[in-house]
């Protein structure tokens, strides 16, 4: 299923760059020609916000992208392009942080410019017959937002790689270098409820209020991380 998902990334490069190359192997130092790189890092596993049942399977890929020409002003435009691009695209996301040194350290290869792009992969699951519906369906139209978040530790240091978990819409991200998340579809009304999990520790947050600018996120406080 996975190179299903190659294949439309590949598409989706064509149509903003015409003609290009697209590799699926890790970035080299050198390379010959024109093209983008698109190397798979990591599948993690996500919930889609559905109102079937059961819903479907959900992974997030991870993808470092790069760009390659044997004039670097040009590689350059064509990164930007690519991640205006993406940007744009409703289905993917952008990560606010780039990749860092221990990667490009461990691909062995000097640090590129580039981003990491992240892309849903569905499986869909058998549906249950369907139940006699015996009076007229209601309708009800529920507008979404965007929600920001920020957790911070002792010392209001942040933190990195915490599980954030919305367990009554299915739904969960990680928090970046920064410490930040963000939900791209949350109820605007209502009280949301979190669960996050840091280095061991769980906490439950509920929110009355919505944070939808990045510069004012929710910010959440682990008092201590010590056993």
């Amino acid at each position: 299923m996975a190179d299903q998902l190659d294949d439309q990334l590949k598409s989706w490069i064509g149509g903003i760059l015409d003609g290009a190359e697209v590799s699926l192997r890790p970035p080299e130092t050198q390379t010959s020609g024109r093209g983008v790189g698109l190397y798979l890092l990591e599948l993690l596993q996500s919930s889609p916000m559905s109102t079937m049942k059961p819903p479907p399977l959900q992974l997030m890929l991870r993808y470092l992208v790069t760009t390659w020409s044997p004039q670097p002003e040009e590689a350059h435009q064509t990164l930007a392009r690519l991640f205006f691009a993406a940007m744009e695209n409703k289905n993917f996301e952008v990560e606010r942080e780039p990749p860092s040194i221990s990667l490009w350290t461990a691909l062995g290869v000097h640090p590129q410019p580039s981003f990491i792009l992240r892309a849903p992969l569905l499986q869909e699951r058998p549906q249950p017959p369907a139940k006699l519906v015996r009076q007229p369906p209601k309708v009800e139209i529920v507008s979404t937002i965007s929600f920001h978040g920020k957790i911070l530790g002792p010392g209001q240091i942040p933190l990195s790689d915490c599980f954030i978990e919305v367990p009554a819409l299915h739904l969960s991200t990680s928090s970046d270098r920064e410490g930040r998340f963000k939900f791209s579809g949350l109820p605007a009304t209502g009280s949301t409820k979190f669960l996050i999990k840091a280095r061991g520790r769980e906490l439950a947050v509920s929110s009355d209020q919505n944070y939808p600018d990045s510069r004012q996120p929710m910010v959440v406080s682990f008092s201590s991380m010590e056993d």
